[in-house]
């Protein structure tokens, strides 16, 4: 079973580029607001790091969310979008002078603390400023994810997040500094997360140190579990969207909120990526020693990920309905490691067929470069063509 593409409009377009399936987009974020809209005290900030495309953050900001920012630049690019400076968090564990000036001037939600050293400037910053910084601390909960080393964020030498053996001391600085107030905890262990286990685990963690904060008198006012929630890369004609329900069930069942507090999420992949595909079409086929190679247009250059994580896209052949034949998929840019799949089944593959790599729509055009010079991809919605 294959995607369906305009083919026909897509010859007169340059490859690589990137698609976005809008009515898909469309169809997650009505199922997001369903699910949210059933607990008044949820709150979903769309993390703008997994697409910054300016198309796409305007749908997402006219569906009602807010913006989970880890730069200066995103914070503009939100902004730029629409979002309003009051449903903006910025987290990130390096936040430079500027940045933080940004968010303080911009009057930024919430900045998502990662350190005693940052508290520190963020006070000093907006005592110059004379205003204050509202701020939850993230706390590294020490839980493992069951995910790719490199998304995994929640263990203890993880470079983010306070150490939960120091979070009261770090409590009761940030109530004793006078231009930060204290607004909540913040929490992510990782990316790309299918085990609801790792979001059960998270629950029980922020349970038991509520109760601990309580024991001190110290009332927290929101929560903060960040993101993580991952997609089924491998199926993306047949499960379309991410499982938002037991998702947010799950917070809504394990996590003992107290009244008046409020819930944060920090979804960004499961909102995206399933809505994107990569365009490329094939420039050669060549036949190795052992295998063949489908050369494409499109590199490492244009879509990182396989090369960065191993990580699985599938790969759809759009132009052929032919025998099945076995190939490596790979770009053009002069790396070894500039390979999208090894041996892989596609429908017999000719110079000139469009392929496209699925799933691409997190961590896929805000991550292209232009190593070897070359050009970064365009993006093309699907109702502008």
């Amino acid at each position: 079973m294959k995607g369906l593409f305009p083919i026909e409009k897509f010859k007169s377009l340059r490859t690589p580029f990137y698609y976005y399936d809008a009515e898909l987009l469309r169809d997650t974020l009505r199922t997001i607001q369903g699910e949210v809209g059933r607990h008044a005290n949820f709150f979903v900030h769309y993390a703008v790091k997994a697409n910054a495309n300016s198309i796409l953050l305007k749908m997402i900001r006219q569906a009602g969310m807010g913006a989970d920012c880890v730069s200066g630049g995103e914070i503009q690019a939100a902004i730029a979008a629409g979002f309003s400076p009051g449903d903006i968090v910025f987290a990130g564990v390096g936040k430079s002078d500027w940045e933080i000036i940004l968010g303080l001037e911009r009057g930024i939600s919430c900045f998502n603390v990662e350190s005693m050293a940052e508290l520190e400037v963020i006070n000093q910053l907006a005592g110059q400023l004379n205003t204050t910084a509202r701020v939850a601390l993230r706390i590294n909960p020490e839980i493992g994810a069951h995910t790719h080393a490199h998304i995994t964020t929640g263990l203890a030498e993880s470079k983010f997040g306070i150490a939960i053996r120091d979070m009261e001391a770090v409590i009761e600085r940030t109530l004793s500094m006078e231009h930060v107030r204290f607004a909540g905890l913040h929490f992510h262990i990782g990316s790309q997360i299918l085990d609801l286990g790792d979001f059960h685990s998270l629950c029980n963690r922020i349970n038991d140190l509520q109760l601990q904060l309580e024991q001190r008198h110290i009332m927290v006012e929101s929560i903060n579990v960040g993101g993580g929630l991952g997609i089924d890369y491998l199926h993306p004609n047949r499960v379309r969207m991410a499982d938002f329900k037991n998702y947010f069930g799950t917070f809504a069942r394990r996590l003992h909120l107290r009244p008046q507090q409020s819930l944060h999420f920090e979804l960004g992949r499961a909102v995206v990526a399933p809505c994107g595909s990569l365009i490329t079409r094939v420039l050669y086929i060549k036949q190795g020693v052992t295998k063949r190679f489908c050369i494409v247009d499109a590199g490492m250059t244009d879509l990182i990920r396989p090369a960065l994580y191993q990580a699985y896209h599938k790969i759809e052949n759009l132009s052929s309905n032919e025998p099945m034949e076995t190939y490596d998929v790979v770009g053009p840019v002069c790396e070894s490691s500039d390979v999208f799949a090894k041996h892989i089944d596609l429908n017999c593959c000719r110079r000139g067929d469009f392929i496209a790599i699925r799933s691409v729509g997190a961590y896929g055009e805000v991550m292209a470069s232009g190593y070897n010079s070359r050009p970064l991809p365009q993006a093309y919605i699907s109702d502008d063509l």
